[in-house]
């Protein structure tokens, strides 16, 4: 079993910067990769951005790119996600995520623990 915590959600302007972190716990814990998710208000969860764990390989969603930054820290079993230049639209409850094995990296389903989310909420 993982568990998964989401923290650094916030309050922050237009324009602003924001870090989260998620960290996992769990016996002999290792994952393929992990990535972050967000959900609006009454919107479908969106894929943001995705990390291999070994390799270090990231990717990002076209909305984000060049703004959001996925890194991690393997002796702390810990991904974090730095937001650069928010905007009004980045508003959303940010859902961590981690999977075993998988060749997706860009769908909900490929992913097998979840953590319970973050608010971010960018407003001025």
């Amino acid at each position: 079993q993982v568990q998964l915590v989401e923290s650094g959600g916030g309050l922050v302007q237009p324009g602003g910067s924001l870090r989260l972190s998620c960290a996992a716990s769990g016996r002999t814990f290792s994952s393929y990769g992990m990535g972050w998710f967000r959900q609006a208000p009454g919107k479908e969860r969106e894929f943001v951005a995705a990390i291999r764990w070994s390799s270090g390989n990231t990717y990002t969603a076209d909305s984000v790119k060049g703004r959001f930054t996925i890194s991690r820290d393997n002796a702390k079993n810990t991904v974090y996600l730095q937001m650069n230049s928010l905007k009004p639209e980045d508003t959303a409850v940010y859902y961590c995520a981690a999977q075993k094995q998988s060749s997706t990296y860009d769908r909900s389903w490929a992913y097998d623990y979840w953590g319970q989310g973050t608010q971010v909420t960018v407003s001025s």
